[in-house]
């Protein structure tokens, strides 16, 4: 509200006090306008507000409505405006009021408004600027019609309803704050912790983010999916189906945002690949993959490996359900994988929403798999039914099992049961040891982001303990965070002679993952999805099976105990 609004409210106000002291000296007029006002109710409001009009020219000069039209000119005068807006204006606002669509309602509150006399719209013909002061002097205007022809709560009313709208422009232009004291993180002696840290100043302020969030189900499949960057701009953003299916997307003008261009497939598993450069030219990598909604009377299964992929020999077949299942031998019954190379291959159920096909022992290398899905009518739980019918495969690629001795500090590769490669190695400190346990190789990124605060490693400030944005040739080993990778920030002399990480297999790499001959790199490009890599002599637990593709670690009687056929 302006200036020169609040001006005119308060002049209003004083004028309506001079008002309510005539009223108490002419109680007889007062009685004869209320009998009137009682006739007038039992009329159409335009005509009220013609006989309202009459009674302003039969008070005279000095009447309180002659002051009360002077106040509106001066209003007008000071908003632009040559007078008063015209009868017919005055006439379709009360219109409005009634119930039109352009004015407002008098005898019911509206949203937002002090009472029942709140016009939330602009009357018709009030400039921009002038709508307060209109709005408040129409509240007025009747506040002070009522208050001529009856001595009862109308004259509060008006007091009220000013008294209301001032109260509303204090609270409107009144706010508050509070500040909040942080606390910082103690120092501490030299450690590795402090090196993530020092490591993870020297990369990119770019801060990436990805919508929906990593693993989301059900998402949108109009706005949902979306990036965007802060202290930084964004270079090359990817954006995938499960099958590899490019889907086109728009970088913004500035570099900050991307985004598809048209409408996603419903039940549909998406991947996002992000980078981003800050100021100094510092490059930021982040990953996502989520899957969108689907129709609430159906269910879908995502399903790993992708049809026509090359994969190792530990990969099982995983499907993900996008709703529970509570008919599981149905729905086990709709499900067939079967090798070429006649292995036994049987189903286990993790939850009502995974099932895992894997044979006793590793699939043979150069076998193909064949996973069919005939769900289509299949009813999995109370009115909800399958809509798949479908059938894949994929090729099983040489036998390469990665040996890691936690103990020795030292892995060893094999293919096809030879050994080819030993690669010294620094896996999970005293203080966060290493899985022991069959791990397989579920995603590869050449380069990504780390921070401890997503698998729990928080300083007292609740930030992580790490972030480090361009960790390179990482490899996921399981679903709460144990990656293989290289390792920059790492002295050389560390790997073979001492367990640092907070959980992870690091291998020795350089920054940028762009040199070859580093150990990292050459796991990196020597490893497809689905190899195994052993973890042993290591002082933590064996991994559980469902974390990850990870089945490997049940024995062949507890796994087919888990089947529902």
């Amino acid at each position: 509200m302006t200036q020169l609004d609040l001006t005119s409210l308060m002049n209003l106000t004083v004028r309506m006090n001079q008002v309510n002291r005539m009223n108490r000296v002419d109680r007889t007029n007062r009685t004869n306008r209320t009998d009137r006002m009682g006739r007038m109710h039992q009329a159409d409001q335009a005509d009220q507000m013609d006989q309202t009009d009459q009674m302003d020219q039969t008070d005279g000069p000095d009447g309180w409505a002659t002051r009360f039209s002077r106040a509106r000119r001066a209003s007008g005068a000071e908003g632009g405006e040559t007078g008063p807006a015209p009868r017919t204006a005055r006439g379709a606002a009360v219109k409005g009021r009634r119930g039109g669509n352009a004015g407002c309602n008098r005898n019911r509150r509206a949203p937002g408004c002090v009472d029942e006399w709140c016009c939330p719209q602009k009357p018709p013909g009030v400039e921009p600027g002038r709508a307060v002061w209109v709005f408040l002097t129409e509240i007025a205007g009747q506040s002070v019609t009522m208050e001529k022809r009856v001595m009862t709560d109308s004259k509060r009313r008006g007091r009220l309803a000013v008294s209301a709208l001032l109260g509303g422009v204090l609270v409107l232009t009144g706010c508050s704050s509070a500040d909040a004291d942080g606390s910082a993180a103690e120092s501490s002696t030299k450690s590795q912790e402090q090196v993530d840290e020092a490591a993870a100043k020297e990369t990119s302020d770019a801060r990436i983010v990805i919508s929906p969030k990593n693993g989301a189900a059900n998402a949108g499949i109009n706005n949902d999916a979306k990036v965007t960057v802060s202290e930084g701009k964004l270079t090359k953003v990817t954006m995938t189906t499960a099958d590899g299916g490019a889907v086109e997307g728009t970088l913004a003008g500035d570099g900050r945002s991307w985004k598809p261009n048209g409408q996603l497939e419903r039940a549909t598993v998406y991947k996002i690949s992000a980078t981003a450069e800050d100021a100094k030219g510092r490059e930021a990598h982040e990953n996502s993959s989520f899957t969108t909604v689907s129709p609430d009377n159906s269910f879908i299964g995502n399903f790993t490996p992708e049809d026509g992929s090359t994969v190792g020999v530990g990969m099982p077949v995983s499907i993900n359900f996008n709703k529970a299942i509570t008919d599981r031998k149905a729905v086990q019954s709709g499900i067939t994988v079967s090798s070429s190379s006649g292995q036994e291959v049987v189903g286990h159920w993790f939850n009502s929403q995974r099932l895992d096909f894997r044979p006793d022992d590793y699939w043979k290398e150069g076998s193909t798999v064949t996973l069919k899905l005939e769900l289509d009518g299949v009813e999995g739980a109370d009115g909800v039914f399958g809509v798949q019918q479908k059938t894949v495969s994929f090729t099983i690629g040489r036998n390469q099992v990665s040996t890691v001795d936690a103990a020795a500090k030292t892995m060893t590769v094999t293919q096809d049961g030879k050994t080819v490669k030993t690669i010294p190695i620094s896996a999970g400190s005293p203080e966060n040891p290493t899985y022991n346990g069959q791990m397989v190789i579920s995603e590869k990124f050449k380069e990504t982001r780390m921070n401890g605060a997503t698998v729990g490693f928080t300083d007292d400030d609740g930030k992580g303990e790490y972030d480090i944005k361009d960790v390179p040739h990482a490899m996921r080993l399981s679903t709460s965070g144990t990656f293989i990778h290289g390792n920059y920030w790492g002295a050389d002399s560390i790997f073979g002679s001492a367990n640092t990480s907070h959980g992870c297999v690091g291998l020795n790499d350089v920054k940028g993952a762009d040199d070859p001959k580093q150990p990292g790199a050459w796991f990196y490009d020597n490893s497809i999805i689905g190899d195994v890599v052993v973890v042993k002599n290591s002082k933590d637990k064996t991994i559980q099976p469902d974390n990850g593709l990870n089945g490997w670690n049940m024995s062949w009687a507890d796994w087919k105990a888990g089947s529902a056929v």
